[in-house]
């Protein structure tokens, strides 16, 4: 079965930077979009930044000037570069993979990773 493994998540002082990564697993032909949501302590899950197999990104206001989103295709993986945290930026963070052609089948699908925890202190 597909799976995406999330790494990067940790602790950081405010002003500081992280980066993340995502690795998707399996007998996986394409991936359509890779992307990022977040979900603060007592909120819903929100949008950071997705990516298409083309490069176009799509970023969250509130992120767009201090995070960058990249992918590398060859290896299923996406990368969010996230700089100047700020402590609203604590959260969950989650990848998504839509899109997702297993090899052989016709069908796409879509998945999430378990979650990784980025937290920004003050």
């Amino acid at each position: 079965q597909v799976q995406l493994v999330e790494s990067g998540g940790g602790l950081v002082q405010a002003g500081g930077s992280l980066r993340l990564a995502c690795a998707a697993s399996g007998s996986i032909f394409s991936i359509d979009v890779m992307g990022w949501y977040r979900q603060p302590p007592g909120k819903q899950r929100e949008l950071v930044a997705t990516i298409t197999s083309g490069g176009i990104t799509n970023y969250a206001d509130s992120v767009k000037a201090r995070f960058t989103i990249s992918r590398d295709n060859s290896k299923n993986t996406v990368y969010p570069q996230m700089s100047s945290l700020k402590p609203e930026d604590t959260a969950v963070y989650y990848c998504n993979a839509d899109g997702v052609k297993i090899t052989g089948l016709s069908m796409k699908y879509h998945y999430w990773g378990q979650g990784t925890q980025v937290t920004v202190s003050s």
